[in-house]
């Protein structure tokens, strides 16, 4: 076999061949990276979202404390009083 036929069989076959296995794992690499950015970005939404619902917790129990520490005492005192009476749980034991 001559080495041009040889060089002929590798431009002609080889190359492409070459090409198109590299083009497949190519794409298959790209598939995986862009599922992968798809999953990093739903968890970083979700994080978010969980994030904010912390944030808004925390905001109203910072209103209730300054509504607390902004007030004259009389009405705070009633407020406590009437949380102490809804949390009591009646239970089976007599108090002494």
């Amino acid at each position: 076999m001559p080495i041009s036929m040889l060089i002929f069989f590798v431009i002609v076959v080889g190359i492409p061949v070459v090409g198109g296995i590299s083009m497949g794992a190519f794409q298959r690499w790209l598939q995986h990276k862009e599922k992968m950015s798809k999953l990093i970005a739903d968890q970083t939404a979700e994080r978010a979202a969980q994030y904010a619902s912390h944030v808004e917790r925390l905001e109203a129990r910072v209103r209730v404390l300054e509504q607390i520490a902004t007030d004259g005492g009389a009405q705070t005192a009633a407020q406590i009083e009437a949380l102490r009476d809804h949390a009591r749980i009646p239970s089976g034991e007599t108090s002494q």
